[in-house]
């Protein structure tokens, strides 16, 4: 697995963690120890960037989850879509497939194979609409 992989990985553990505990997946980095920062750079931008963004990151998550309400879906796959969507918006240098694909990936290791598939689809619904959502 890529740095940018391993990021992600860890990323999305402090926000499932965030969001079990109802408290902001930045504090949470914050109080952790150094020591338990791998890919800290990173991490640290996808978390400080969802944490930014997650108004706009839900909504549109919401418009395209067909069939799906956010309370419905299961919080991996919904902190998946989040890491997935900011990167695919807000973030110039990372390309779109990789984003998608590795999402995809973290979803059919921590997740079932109906997520990766879901994630799949809303994710390219997203990426194929990219310049035409308002961020």
């Amino acid at each position: 697995m890529s740095a940018r992989g391993k990021a992600r990985k860890r990323a999305l553990d402090f926000l499932y963690e965030a969001e079990i505990k109802k408290i902001s997946a930045m504090s949470l980095f914050s109080a952790r120890d150094s020591s338990e920062l791998s890919q800290e750079p990173y991490v640290k931008v996808l978390l400080s960037g969802v944490e930014e963004h997650i108004q706009k990151i839900d909504e549109l998550i919401n418009t395209y989850a067909q069939d799906w309400d956010m309370d419905r879906m299961p919080a991996i796959d919904r902190n998946i879509l989040r890491i997935a969507i900011f990167e695919i918006l807000w973030v110039a240098e990372i390309d779109l497939r990789i984003a998608c694909d590795q999402a995809v990936e973290l979803a059919k290791s921590l997740s079932t194979d109906e997520s990766s598939k879901y994630i799949n689809g809303v994710l390219g619904r997203i990426i194929k609409l990219k310049d035409s959502i308002a961020i």
